[in-house]
């Protein structure tokens, strides 16, 4: 007989239910969570984290300074990069396969064939495993949105979190920066406290203010109710108790000081007191792949000649590479390396919104498909785009492997190769890499 896996009991809710997401929470679901006893009511005390652009660092931030003080935490994040088990970590460790059969396999027991969808399956058998196992809290990052998210079912977190805001998911979430505000709002909670990060567009904020009222939430705004500053070797981060000053975050890029202040400052909501000490060894410990993360071993890493340089990063919106060209600035200043773009991104995404703020600092763009991904551009198609942003060195590529061969071909001086425009492309780096 052969052994059931994790993976072929998603593929079959992925296959019956026939699409991964459904932006309601539906009464099928809410009779499993029935069915299997309320499991999300018994969680350790709640983060629940949304937004756009942050949210995977922030629950990353937020669990290793938790860690760092001695608490143990379950996280469900996603998507996943590798394997599926990412995405549910229960007190410090990654789910158990034995552990994720038994509870995917209740979840389809106690559902008929085609009413759950594999997000809906995902998050069920997340809670389930969290109510089995101990620890002191949980981290919940939404899969997309909010308000109808499968993990906005907890009524009483201990404090909802909103990152940075942008457009992302349109064909979900609305084309306005209102309309997404006020989806990723709906995580709001009547007396539950909500930190939000520093807000660019004034709409986004004046609508996060608006719901916080309607749902008679306190909101602790970034850069209002609490703030961070670059300092030399770090920054600065100061509320209304409380400041501290703290090394850079291991994870690079200025962008990260925002996401750990974000952190730092929902965990005003724990009933717990943090050291400078506590919170920097949160910060030199803190791991979250392909988020800049430079790929200094592997196959592909291999590849490369001395000195060159390769990275990832799973960045694919408007912010996401205003982000980026803020690091690619840092390395101008840096040292004369030119960069090089490895691109592949889903057609649901916008390529010149994600490239324009790039646009200065790129030398060359190599295009790829995503291997494996039917929403994937093709690498001609990709490469067409790319072209009449004006980014006259534009060239197709069969896959990454090809294309770090190519740029290396072209000419033998050192050069830092940046691959991003999608998170499913950053998986299968990390897959062909040897993570």
């Amino acid at each position: 007989m052969i052994k059931e896996t994790s993976a072929t009991i998603l593929e079959r809710f992925r296959r019956d239910h026939g699409r991964d997401i459904n932006l309601t929470i539906r009464q099928s679901y809410l009779d499993l969570l029935a069915a299997l006893d309320h499991p999300h009511n018994k969680l350790p005390p709640v983060f629940h984290v949304a937004g756009t652009n942050g949210k995977g660092s922030t629950c990353a931030f937020l669990r290793s300074i938790l860690e760092a003080a001695g608490y143990k935490v379950h996280v469900y994040t996603s998507p996943h990069l590798v394997r599926f088990h990412e995405r549910i970590r229960i007190a410090g460790k990654l789910i158990e396969e034995e552990e994720l059969v038994e509870t995917l396999s209740l979840c389809e027991k106690l559902s008929r064939p085609g009413e759950i969808s594999y997000f809906e399956a995902a998050t069920a058998a997340a809670f389930v495993a969290f109510a089995r196992n101990h620890a002191d809290f949980t981290i919940l990052e939404t899969g997309l949105g909010g308000r109808l998210d499968a993990t906005n079912v907890v009524a009483k977190p201990l404090a909802t979190v909103i990152t940075r805001l942008s457009f992302d998911h349109r064909e979900y979430l609305g084309n306005t920066i209102a309309q997404i505000a006020r989806e990723k709002a709906g995580i709001m909670r009547p007396a539950v406290p909500c930190f939000t990060a520093p807000q660019p567009d004034q709409e986004a904020l004046s609508v996060l203010q608006q719901e916080a009222e309607k749902h008679m939430a306190p909101l602790f705004i970034g850069n209002k109710d609490w703030r961070i500053n670059s300092i030399d070797h770090g920054f600065r981060f100061v509320d209304r108790d409380r400041t501290y000053e703290l090394p850079a975050p291991i994870l690079p890029g200025e962008h990260q000081f925002l996401n750990a202040g974000l952190a730092i400052a929902a965990l005003q909501a724990a009933p717990i007191k943090l050291t400078s000490s506590v919170i920097t060894e949160g910060l030199q410990k803190v791991d979250w792949p392909a988020r800049l993360q430079q790929l200094r071993q592997g196959v592909l890493a291999k590849t490369l000649p001395n000195l060159w340089e390769l990275w990832l990063d799973g960045g694919h919106n408007d912010s996401a590479g205003e982000v980026l060209a803020a690091q690619a600035r840092a390395w101008a200043v840096q040292d004369a390396k030119p960069l090089s773009l490895i691109l592949g991104m889903l057609t649901t995404k916008k390529p010149d919104e994600f490239l324009r703020p790039l646009l200065p600092y790129l030398d060359t763009v190599q295009t790829v498909a995503i291997p494996d991904e039917t929403l994937s551009f093709s690498a001609e198609v990709l490469a067409t785009q790319t072209t009449k942003l004006g980014i006259k060195d534009t060239r197709s590529s069969i896959g990454v492997a090809a294309a770090l061969s190519e740029l290396y071909k072209q000419s033998n001086q050192p050069r830092r190769i940046l691959i991003a425009g999608s998170l499913y492309l950053a998986g299968h780096v990390l897959r062909l890499n040897g993570a």
